[in-house]
């Protein structure tokens, strides 16, 4: 593999952008209609693109997306440098708490939380 895309289906593109926007502090690599981006890492982008969107291309071989929304689909596991500090970002921003950071049976020291769309995001870091 080259390089991974990891896509959310949102209900609100612009309101999805702004949450990752504030989440990740910095602006969208790429803002088009029907497709934002931001540059994970060198071989990883999140991709945001509305539902409406995706369903176009689902055409009736699959649920709408809007059918979805609010189940925990996924999970955006991100592994940072100190979770502590996203830990009190997030809250700052408004993300949805799910579980507060915490030591985890995997070594990890990890909070979660859902964006508007209830996508599920963990931040994590190793423990020592």
């Amino acid at each position: 593999m080259k390089h991974v895309q990891i896509i959310l289906y949102v209900r609100e593109q612009a309101l999805a952008r702004q949450f990752y926007e504030q989440l990740f502090r910095r602006p969208a690599d790429l803002d088009v209609p029907g497709m934002t981006e931001f540059a994970l890492s060198a071989s990883c982008k999140l991709g945001l693109m509305p539902n409406k969107g995706i369903a176009k291309i689902l055409g009736d071989r699959m649920p709408h997306p809007d059918e979805g929304m609010g189940i925990p689909r996924c999970e955006l596991y991100l592994l940072v440098d100190d979770a502590a500090e996203e830990y009190r970002h997030a809250l700052s921003i408004g993300a949805k708490q799910i579980s507060p950071l915490q030591d985890r049976d995997w070594g990890d020291k990890a909070c979660y939380f859902a964006d508007p769309d209830g996508h599920v995001i963990a931040f994590a870091e190793k423990m020592d």
